[in-house]
């Protein structure tokens, strides 16, 4: 089993940054795609980001190119995600997961899920 706690979610002024941290116990996450995903409140967990076990392959969600960063230190067991030019919109519960795809998309190709980083963009 996989554990991943998420970290590094707060309040931030539109235009600002933030960088979430998803550090994983249990298993080395270099077996893992490692995805990025959040919710915000009354609507579906949306895809954000993931990226293949070596970090070769990186995926974003339409809305996040150019503003948001996905990476990986296997030797830390841990994963990141750098957002930049943050706006409202981006208000949301954040969370992490592993996958044994290649990045994939589908909340469903993924096994296990962090308890989430709320991140609140004021305006």
């Amino acid at each position: 089993q996989v554990q991943l706690v998420e970290s590094g979610g707060g309040l931030v002024q539109a235009g600002g940054s933030l960088r979430l941290s998803c550090a994983a116990s249990g298993r080395t996450i270099s077996d893992y795609t490692m995805g990025w995903f959040r919710q915000a409140p009354g609507k579906e967990r949306d895809f954000v980001a993931a990226i293949s076990r070596s970090g070769s392959f990186i995926r974003y969600a339409d809305s996040m190119k150019g503003r948001f960063t996905i990476s990986r230190d296997n030797a830390k067991n841990t994963v990141y995600l750098q957002m930049n030019s943050l706006k409202p919109e981006d208000t949301a519960t954040y969370y992490c997961a592993t996958s044994l795809s290649i990045a994939s998309p589908n909340t469903r190709m993924y096994d296990y899920w962090g308890q989430g980083t709320q991140v609140t963009v004021s305006s």
